[in-house]
């Protein structure tokens, strides 16, 4: 480990030709009160002017390292596990970065003093989040990301996602079991909520912040948008209906199996009742959710996970 004051900060940023909005990211990265040690870059082929971009940006900031490495060319999912397994050993804190949003100033300082805090006391693994002012492509028209009415876990993590993967922000602890797990995972829903469940269920810490962390730009190109408003809970609920979250619970958990061996045994549990309660009969699959505690933000949402096991699409 490093000195204290000087810790080795990583920012692990997956690129897919994202040129349009790739330097305003990479500026509120070098804009940092606290400054990344390395901007590791997984690029998944990109056949714009990314590759240029960054090449752009590394000349400009001599001082700071910029590493480029070729994605696997399988996705969002899979160009993140990439920057993961390729995390150098030497990094205390490492942070997660889309390639189209702008951070604020102090979004490294807050996550690196909330992590420090926490892990003042034992070494478990921890992963620091939090909110976002959504945007437009310009930046502009602005409102606040939803924040949590119930705590963080792993009886949350199962069934629903905490936030976006920009946000992210892990202790060295909580590199380590990802750097592991990444090189079992398969399949993968999306990272972040991958990252969130293997943090919850290896008895981590997950640190919520209620203050928004970084502009997050909404457009046509979203992986994974805001998910908010009228039309998008009517397109949840179609989703629901077609099986969509269904088919998502089945990749997570076939996630999870594989690095069953790094969760809680008390999490194991709820894993496995899980998978084995939301295939039996409607009276087995309510008294899964009862006895798991499984839960989701909001009444709207956890009304959404019972209609799922009435539906058989949970």
């Amino acid at each position: 480990m490093t000195d204290d004051s000087s810790p080795q900060i990583a920012i692990l940023l997956a690129t897919y030709n994202g040129a349009d909005g790739l330097r305003a990211q990479l500026d509120s990265h070098a804009a940092q009160t606290v400054p990344p040690s390395l901007i590791l870059i997984s690029d998944d082929g990109s056949t714009d002017g990314t590759r240029a971009v960054i090449g752009a940006f590394a000349e400009a900031h001599p001082g700071l390292r910029v590493v480029l490495l070729d994605g696997p060319g399988t996705g969002a999912a899979q160009n993140f596990l990439n920057l993961l397994r390729h995390c150098p050993d030497g990094v205390d804190f490492a942070a997660f970065s889309d390639q189209d949003d702008v951070w604020l100033e102090d979004k490294l300082a807050r996550g690196l003093a909330a992590l420090r805090a926490a892990g003042a006391g034992d070494a478990r693994p921890r992963l620091f989040c939090g909110r976002s002012w959504e945007c437009d492509a310009t930046l502009r028209r602005r409102r606040l990301s939803p924040g949590l009415r119930r705590p963080p876990g792993f009886r949350h993590a199962l069934v629903q996602n905490l936030a976006s993967g920009n946000t992210m922000m892990l202790d060295r602890a909580g590199l380590a079991l990802l750097r592991g797990a990444s090189r079992e995972a398969g399949e993968l829903v999306v990272h972040d909520w991958w990252v969130y469940q293997m943090v919850a269920g290896a008895g981590g810490e997950v640190i919520f912040d209620p203050r928004p962390l970084l502009l997050y730009r909404q457009h046509g190109g979203n992986l994974i948008g805001a998910n908010r408003g009228l039309r998008a809970k009517r397109r949840r609920l179609r989703m629901l209906f077609a099986g969509r979250f269904r088919r998502w619970n089945t990749i997570n958990i076939a996630a999870l199996r594989v690095s069953a061996h790094r969760l809680t045994a008390e999490n194991r549990e709820i894993l496995q009742r899980f998978a084995d309660g939301r295939d039996g009969p409607l009276p087995a699959r309510l008294a899964m959710l009862r006895r798991t505690g499984l839960y989701r933000q909001g009444w709207q949402a956890q009304l959404s996970l019972y209609l799922a096991a009435l539906l058989r699409r949970i």
